[in-house]
């Protein structure tokens, strides 16, 4: 055990001839510890979302989403799909075109996204297991145009699952200007029967505005003939989504790139990324405030032990030594603090984890999830520990070493 080590545990634990330096170092650690508690469980909430928005990847959400890097649209190349439907780590392959479109049912209209597919989406993705009707998946049959509506999206327009009469569908005709007396013929127009489902993925973005219909009925609606928005692709058992977007690339050339499933929804989590770090840095922040009581703590220690100072000089004990003490001291108090803050932190995470006592809201499904949820990273634990030492180590050096060398200048 090093000798300013043994000092200062000796000063941390020993009672003071003045009691306030022990409530000082009490409050400093305590202080310490609910901010390092606040840290940890603040960050393992923002984990918990992170965790929760991946879980809530949909039919919508392929594993692999190709688009272009140049524009909205691109050619439909079906040379290429050949070649991706033929690599061995790929499962399946479709091809879709969305934009937005104007619908109307029974006097009743709004703006949706019109999401054209090819017949090979339902081999794509999981579509059957979100459909409810007594109908099937269907995009069309011999001249019919089949068109499948999110649930909440069918509510709005006062459908239901077999709506008889079509949806109508309305698209801005490329070039033509608005007529005001006769403002139909400014735009292109199409009708979408019901092949008797609807589906509903449990997000309002989704099953509040988009339409499935087929592929060439939203080329021929947005006068997009052999174009198409993106290509979706199914990943093969055994393959990773890395693996695969690093595969495919070499077929796709400069002017398509692969989207995993957190790229296509990049500015979400970016937004959450963000957040996270301005509470983190906010969090900071007031440990650096509650960190100034081991200033107080630490200053009052070294005024205190002025003559104990002067014998350890008279000992042979260098300045240094003197200035490590106290330092130490201080590490002390945030280690303590800091432990103990984890302890807690920890403990809570735990807590809400497995009992939810932390409601999002009053009423049971008013939220995807009832109540916050948390994951702890390990990661995060340990630059939470950075942080408090960095944070302690900055905030106390100053005094320590001002004041004790002014105290050895004296004696």
């Amino acid at each position: 055990m090093s000798f300013p080590f043994y000092i200062s545990r000796r000063y941390l634990f020993a009672k003071k001839s003045h009691n306030a330096i022990n409530i000082i170092s009490i409050v400093s650690v305590i202080g310490v510890a609910v901010a390092t508690m606040a840290l940890v469980c603040t960050m393992s909430v923002f984990n918990g979302f992170h965790t929760v928005v991946s879980s809530l990847f949909t039919t919508f959400d392929p594993e692999l989403k190709i688009v272009s890097t140049k524009g909205k649209t691109f050619e439909a190349d079906t040379l290429l799909l050949q070649k991706l439907d033929k690599q061995p780590c790929v499962a399946s392959v479709s091809a879709t075109l969305e934009d937005n479109a104007l619908a109307r049912y029974d006097g009743q209209q709004t703006t949706i996204t019109l999401k054209g597919v090819d017949d090979n989406f339902i081999k794509t993705t999981d579509i059957n297991h979100i459909l409810y009707g007594n109908g099937q998946f269907k995009l069309h049959a011999d001249v019919l145009e089949y068109g499948i509506p999110g649930m909440r999206l069918a509510i709005a327009l006062g459908m239901d699952a077999g709506y008889i009469d079509p949806l109508q569908i309305y698209t801005p005709a490329s070039g033509a200007r608005v007529d005001l007396l006769a403002p139909e013929e400014s735009f292109n127009f199409d009708e979408l029967n019901s092949p008797g489902v609807v589906f509903s993925v449990g997000q309002k973005k989704y099953d509040q505005q988009y339409v499935f219909c087929s592929l060439r009925f939203a080329q021929r609606m947005f006068e997009k003939e052999g174009r198409i928005s993106s290509i979706e692709i199914k990943i093969a058992d055994g393959y990773t989504t890395d693996d695969v977007k690093h595969l495919i690339q070499p077929l796709l050339g400069k002017d398509l790139k692969a989207l995993d499933r957190f790229e296509q929804q990049e500015d979400v989590f970016k937004i959450m990324k963000v957040e996270k770090y301005v509470a983190y840095i906010f969090l900071t922040f007031i440990l650096f405030i509650a960190c100034f009581n081991i200033i107080g703590s630490l200053s009052m220690l070294i005024i205190e032990k002025k003559k104990d100072i002067a014998t350890l000089r008279n000992l042979g004990a260098t300045n240094k030594q003197i200035r490590n003490i106290f330092l130490l001291e201080g590490r002390m108090i945030s280690f303590f603090g800091a432990s103990l803050g984890i302890l807690i932190g920890l403990t809570l995470c735990l807590l809400q984890q497995y009992f939810g006592f932390l409601k999002l809201g009053n009423k049971d499904g008013a939220f995807i999830v009832e109540a916050y949820p948390v994951e702890v990273n390990p990661l995060d634990i340990i630059i939470i520990l950075a942080t408090v030492f960095i944070v302690t180590y900055l905030v106390s050096w100053y005094p320590v070493h001002y004041l004790s060398k002014q105290l050895t200048r004296l004696s």
